[in-house]
């Protein structure tokens, strides 16, 4: 037998060959997310930007289930899971839980910033229409965010989410010990009812979408910090790039940047090194 990479989605799974050049799964697990690739997509119509989400996170069909693993830039090594199990060891497990799943899918797909926590998903400000439990699926389109909770009318106690693709199909981040894969929605007594994350403001023409990190960031009326600024954002926000420029260099975390954003919304700077991008000057974006 000899070891090959089947690309699945968008991702790969490492699997056997055999003498009839035929790939097989090394587990149960990659089985399931080999034979559910072709279906990991938008079952029903759907708009441009839901169907961004469904093939944003059916990118990473394949990928562990680590508790506390993932980001909005992809896997990342988790927590040991406190109540022992399949994920007692996930810090040395590289993947996705089910809310950073989402969180992937919505920025990497649409530019949507959703907070932490499948149970801070479940309440977010942003959402253009929500969904009850007595609704079934009959209301919901490719996109839309699905909830558990063990108490289901209390969102404070969601504790699993994942994104529907039509037809009673879902792809999730399920537990520990599982990969990435796509299943049937589960509606059990504690299916909690559903909300839509599209169909909300657009950037800007000629901007480009990051987001941010720090607390109190001020934005500055020039490229420079030798005025007040104008605002300061609370904490990680998404902002909408126009253009960017050399200024001041500012030193934070021991990095040091001279590059400045510009953010139409604000009508203010923002200095490079707060924008959650690995490169000083951001990709993509032009010179004012």
């Amino acid at each position: 037998m000899n070891r090959t990479l089947v690309t699945v989605a968008g991702g790969v799974l490492l699997a056997t060959v055999g003498t009839t050049g035929v790939a097989v799964a090394e587990s149960p697990q990659q089985a399931r997310a080999m034979s559910a690739a072709a279906d990991c997509r938008p079952l029903t119509g759907a708009s441009a930007q839901a169907a961004a989400i469904v093939n944003a996170a059916c990118s990473q069909l394949g990928v562990p289930y680590s508790w506390g693993g993932g980001s909005i830039h992809g896997p990342t090594f988790g927590q040991d899971y406190p109540g022992g199990g399949p994920g007692a060891h996930d810090s040395k497990v590289k993947g996705f839980d089910c809310s950073h799943l989402v969180q992937y899918a919505a920025w990497q797909g649409a530019g949507i910033a959703l907070p932490e926590g499948s149970w801070n998903q479940a309440k977010w400000s942003g959402a253009s229409a929500r969904f009850t439990r007595a609704q079934g699926l009959a209301p919901l389109e490719p996109g839309d965010l699905l909830l558990w909770a063990s108490s289901p009318g209390n969102h404070d106690t969601v504790h699993h989410i994942a994104i529907y693709l039509g037809n009673g199909k879902m792809v999730e981040a399920r537990e520990s010990g599982t990969v990435v894969m796509v299943s049937d929605v589960r509606l059990n007594a504690q299916y909690a009812g559903a909300l839509r994350i599209t169909n909300n403001e657009q950037p800007p023409a000629n901007t480009k979408r990051f987001m941010t990190w720090g607390t109190g960031v001020g934005l500055r009326p020039e490229a420079g910090t030798g005025k007040p600024p104008v605002t300061r954002l609370p904490g990680p926000t998404a902002v909408d790039v126009l253009c960017q420029a050399y200024g001041e260099s500012v030193t934070a975390e021991g990095y040091t940047n001279n590059v400045w954003s510009y953010l139409p919304k604000y009508k203010a700077w923002i200095s490079n090194i707060y924008i959650d991008d690995p490169a000083a000057w951001l990709p993509g974006v032009p010179e004012c």
